[in-house]
């Protein structure tokens, strides 16, 4: 199986890069010391029309594969993990589940502006109790049969974007008595009545990206608001979570790769007895292993996309590629810090960002723990 880029491929990848050196890296630091959201900055994305690379064309996405929008995380990664983090929760979990699962009237209505870059998508699962157990959800949506409309009540937590969103994918409980069977996904719009963001979460990193506490209060949706049929929400889910780790992946290998590059010029230019520091073994070898990493961890994560794109099964592939990129991420950007010795502990400097970033890729979309889970099963074990 072949998991070279393509010129397109390569294109648009260069197109991005160009974008995030000339408009993103300047200001990286300061939106993360600023904990600020740049609109600007995903406005600018959607004038180069990548706000909707794995989106059909008929739905105002630019008809782009996974490996395509997977190149796209990891240069934003490269050089803000805050804003990779908020481009990939808006596109691999707030529209994709909508054009995979909604209905016609469904995609013109919500998807087409997350596709043309007119709005922001989030994605609701984990609650305060729940963690990584979906099957403790309090969350819960009443039919009422007399408004046909679903009352919402509950609290979802660690929700990306939520305070910026235009529209939330949400997993409520539609049949108490059915377990996994008795999750629902509905479209919320943050502008109804009865939705609230508790909190915007001050973080270990990535805080330019916005993370929050939100919650429902006799919150009504119509009927039209549920997405698919009622206890189709943890098969969509877990369908989701397929494409939504190839780009936690792709996302983790462009933090890997911006620390990378930060401690291999640092390496080449920082002289210690006369010569660079890059010269010393300890410090040639850490900059080797880094760089062996990230090769390995890149091409898991092209492996997974291209079967994704090929219609393959995709659970193994995605797991091993999520779990192995987002340890090389921390692992890396933990050397880069080092290799930069006192001055990687700065905030002059990128590293210590790309350290503060990467541990949530171990922890976001199933933990490591959770994905050993998965392989093991995916291996018959």
């Amino acid at each position: 199986m072949e998991f070279e880029p393509s010129a397109e491929h390569r294109m648009i990848r260069d197109t991005v890069r160009e974008f995030c050196e000339s408009e993103i890296r300047p200001i990286a630091q300061e939106i993360e010391d600023d904990h600020r959201f740049p609109e600007e900055v995903f406005a600018a994305l959607a004038d180069l029309d990548v706000m909707g690379i794995p989106v059909s064309e008929a739905y105002g996405g630019l008809g782009g594969d996974q490996l395509m929008y997977a190149l796209v995380t990891e240069e934003l990664g490269r050089v803000s993990g805050g804003i990779g983090l908020s481009y990939a929760a808006h596109t691999s979990l707030g529209a994709k589940p909508i054009e995979a699962f909604g209905t016609e009237a469904q995609k013109e209505e919500w998807l087409r502006p997350l596709a043309e870059g007119d709005g922001i998508g989030a994605w609701a699962l984990t609650e305060p109790g729940s963690g990584s157990d979906a099957s403790g959800m309090e969350t819960t949506a009443e039919y009422d049969p007399d408004a046909d409309e679903y009352v919402l009540n509950g609290t979802k937590q660690f929700i990306t974007n939520a305070n910026v969103a235009n529209s939330v994918l949400v997993k409520a409980v539609t049949d108490p008595d059915a377990g996994y069977d008795g999750i629902s996904t509905f479209i919320v719009d943050p502008d109804d009545d009865g939705f609230e963001v508790v909190t915007v979460w001050e973080k270990m990193g990535l805080n330019c990206s916005p993370t929050c506490e939100i919650a429902f209060d006799d919150l009504r949706l119509p009927a039209d608001r549920l997405l698919g049929e009622e206890g189709d929400g943890w098969e969509q889910t877990m369908s989701t979570l397929d494409g939504g780790r190839i780009s936690i992946a792709a996302l983790s290998v462009g933090l890997a790769q911006g620390a990378y590059e930060a401690a291999k010029e640092y390496a080449g230019e920082r002289e210690q007895f006369g010569k660079p520091i890059a010269e010393f073994d300890a410090i040639r070898d850490k900059i080797v292993h880094m760089y062996r990493q990230i090769e390995r961890a890149r091409l898991l994560t092209h492996k997974a996309a291209t079967r994704y794109d090929a219609g393959e099964p995709v659970t193994k592939a995605s797991a091993l590629a999520k779990l192995d990129a987002s340890e090389a991420a921390r692992e890396v950007a933990e050397e880069a810090v080092q290799t930069l010795g006192g001055y990687g502990y700065t905030t002059d400097f990128a590293p210590q960002r790309f350290y503060r970033d990467a541990k949530l890729m171990e922890i976001g979309e199933g933990t490591s723990e959770i994905q050993h889970v998965v392989l093991g099963r995916e291996l018959g074990l």
